[in-house]
């Protein structure tokens, strides 16, 4: 028979040895996931502000000319495409032959054919480019335009022409964010007593943006 003096100890102390565990689990998924955040956070806040004063910082884009008049037979053999496809990326003769006079690197996207134009749109975070090939003069002429780092870092901030791998990576950064936020409001359910201030910061945190989205945003 147990002993009924010794059973609300021993019960507390399960209490206890689970509590410990559940608090040693959160807090290392708390801990991972700020590291896994870190660095993309910090990325993400710069920007956030260099966004917000876009028009306040000055930026000189930079664009870059090349000019090429391709040979009479690969002319031929575009024109002859041209005729039956609107739309289809470059030929990988024609991408080569441009890159090697050029030293860039085109990508094999779709382009606009016309019996008079072969036109490739080239965007990229922080700035823009196209290339445009003329069917009657077999003159091929690219542009591209840089509008320095701080626009680069904040197209990366909107996703802006940054492929699907970026965009991955945006959704695992936000879920991960989840779950270092969720893990915080645990932690602080856990150790917030102790302290109190802490649930009217969290309470503040909360009513000033709405406050804000309220009164000042219209």
């Amino acid at each position: 028979m147990p002993d009924p003096i010794h059973q609300p100890l021993d019960d507390t102390a399960a209490r206890q040895r689970r509590r410990g565990a559940w608090l040693h689990h959160v807090t290392q998924w708390h801990w991972m996931s700020s590291a896994v955040c870190l660095v993309g956070l910090l990325l993400f806040a710069v920007t956030g502000i260099t966004l917000n004063h876009a028009g306040q910082i000055e930026a000189t884009p930079h664009t870059l000319t090349h000019q090429a008049d391709l040979r009479p037979a690969t002319i031929e053999g575009l024109r002859g495409r041209a005729t039956q496809t609107e739309a289809g990326p470059l030929p990988a003769t024609v991408r080569r032959e441009l890159e090697a006079r050029w030293n860039l690197r085109l990508p094999a996207t779709d382009a606009e054919w016309t019996p008079d134009e072969i036109y490739l749109d080239l965007p990229r975070p922080g700035g823009d480019g196209w290339l445009a090939i003329d069917l009657h003069s077999g003159e091929a002429l690219y542009e591209q335009t840089n509008r320095g780092w701080i626009a680069y870092f904040n197209d990366l901030h909107k996703g802006r022409d940054t492929g699907a791998v970026w965009r991955w990576f945006i959704d695992v950064f936000a879920a991960a964010c989840v779950v270092f936020s969720a893990t915080g409001v645990v932690l602080l359910l856990l150790h917030g007593n102790r302290r109190r201030m802490t649930w009217p910061t969290v309470g503040l945190g909360l009513v000033l943006p709405l406050l804000i989205a309220l009164l000042f945003i219209h």
